[in-house]
């Protein structure tokens, strides 16, 4: 029998055989669809966390000096937490020798946050980060202006009371109104809004857009850190040699202003994108081991169902093999047509997976936090594994199908 004479025979007998096909391909169509989603959704998160996360957060290239780590890979102990805020505080002589001893090219800058209220002509915004930082901010942590410019060398040493916000804040005080020029309070004190940063979106779920960011000299260094305090000093250089270089002479720097001897850990946090993202692949790849133990679980159940199936199709069948054995097929025939027969019920379900598989990526991407990047190869391994399945499945019964003696299976009832 031809090839494609088989799949047509196994296509008409899936669909005369619907609430049959439909048992058969459950378990290979939850498997392949579980595959499917989870795959597509770990390939979202793993460019999530590459290309936003870490980039948007801690910057290319770019290591941040802390009293302690933004970011904590792994469990956070109270022994932890109470070593960290006994530690010494970031001030303005720790930054400045810092960046002084750095002898790659690089650029600095240094910020201090904390959350205040906004006001401008009654409209109140609640709950805004508050950032006091140095002019080199913007371009290390890639923040384009959409509206005006940011502030100026000039204007930090100043302490010039001038506002660079983020787009929803704007959205929110100006109403779609141009809010260059105007006045915004924060706690009491008028500050003059001369930027408007482009649209960020959002990271799993929470604004980027809602911020200001002010001269770290300017009234708000008074509600932001005590004085002569910072959060953060941020180093960026133009690649991974030179940011490793520049880490360890800011070590070096900052273990000689602190006096620790060679036997003591740093007092101070030194953070990267790379922490973040080591933090993360650990994550993925207990994912990406749990994932074919979860899909083989669906498969093989699946499997058997098939087998199951296609056992008692051929009981039923058995008449049906013996007059086509009598009339000249030979067992490769049989054989042949019961197992394109069970892959193509099974390639069904796996077909019917990765579009499923791939809706639900969609709507999880579209409704929740998390994102989703398809991965081409998880609709390869999808299918290729829904026909194995239904091939592995469907040997038994064809080789029972195709070892029937003609005369005892014409006689069948």
């Amino acid at each position: 029998m031809p090839f494609f004479e088989a799949i047509r025979l196994a296509l008409h007998t899936v669909w005369t055989n619907k609430m049959k096909t439909a048992f058969s391909v459950v378990g290979v169509f939850i498997g392949v669809m579980f595959l499917i989603a989870v795959v597509s959704i770990v390939e979202g998160m793993n460019r999530y966390m590459t290309e936003r996360f870490a980039g948007t957060l801690l910057g290319v290239n770019t290591f941040h000096l802390r009293r302690f780590p933004n970011f904590q890979a792994g469990e956070m102990t109270r022994a932890m937490w109470l070593s960290w805020i006994r530690r010494p505080r970031i001030r303005y002589e720790d930054a400045r020798a810092v960046v002084e001893a750095i002898s790659v090219e690089h650029v600095a800058a240094w910020e201090s946050t904390n959350r205040a209220t906004l006001e401008h002509r009654g409209r109140v915004a609640k709950d805004i980060a508050v950032t006091a930082a140095t002019e080199r901010y913007f371009e290390i942590k890639n923040l384009p202006i959409e509206q005006g410019r940011p502030f100026s060398a000039q204007e930090v040493r100043a302490g010039t009371p001038v506002l660079v916000i983020g787009y929803e804040l704007a959205e929110r005080l100006f109403e779609g109104n141009d809010p260059i020029g105007k006045e915004v309070k924060i706690h009491g004190i008028p500050y003059r809004v001369i930027g408007v940063v482009e649209r960020q979106g959002n990271l799993f779920g929470i604004s980027l857009d809602k911020f200001a960011v002010t001269t770290a000299l300017s009234p708000a260094k008074r509600f932001v850190n005590p004085a002569g305090v910072v959060d953060a000093l941020l180093v960026q250089t133009n690649s991974q040699v030179e940011l490793r270089q520049a880490i360890t002479e800011a070590e070096a720097v900052m273990r000689t202003r602190r006096q620790l001897r060679p036997t003591q850990d740093n007092n101070f946090a030194i953070e990267t994108a790379d922490a973040v993202l080591d933090f993360w692949a650990k994550i993925n790849q207990v994912l990406m081991v749990a994932l074919p133990g979860l899909v083989s679980i669906s498969l093989v159940v699946g499997g058997i169902v098939i087998m199951n199936i296609m056992l008692m199709s051929v009981a039923e069948r058995t008449r049906e093999i013996g007059i086509r054995k009598s009339l000249g097929a030979r067992r490769r025939d049989i054989l042949r047509q019961f197992l394109v027969e069970s892959a193509t019920i099974s390639t069904v379900g796996a077909a019917l997976g990765v579009g499923t598989g791939l809706a639900l990526a969609w709507i999880v991407e579209a409704t929740t936090p998390l994102p989703a990047s398809v991965a081409p190869w998880s609709i390869v391994v999808g299918v290729l594994l829904g026909a194995g399945v239904g091939i592995t499945a469907g040997l038994y019964p064809a080789t029972r199908a195709a070892r029937l003696d003609p005369i005892v299976a014409i006689r069948q009832e």
